[in-house]
């Protein structure tokens, strides 16, 4: 999922550089979610993989 939050901020910022502000603000809004997406999921792994729960 990381992956795809770098897929989607790259093309962001190709699509800001040649003027293509609507694809570029959709991109960069769908590279936030996903990342935002992993970084819970993460937290999640750490805490069950931990043994605490």
């Amino acid at each position: 999922m990381l992956k795809w939050a770098l897929i989607f901020l790259i093309v962001a910022a190709i699509a800001g550089l040649f003027g293509f502000r609507g694809v570029a603000s959709t991109s960069a809004s769908i590279a936030k979610i996903l990342f935002i997406i992993f970084v819970i999921l993460f937290v999640i792994a750490l805490i069950f993989g931990s043994g605490i729960f």
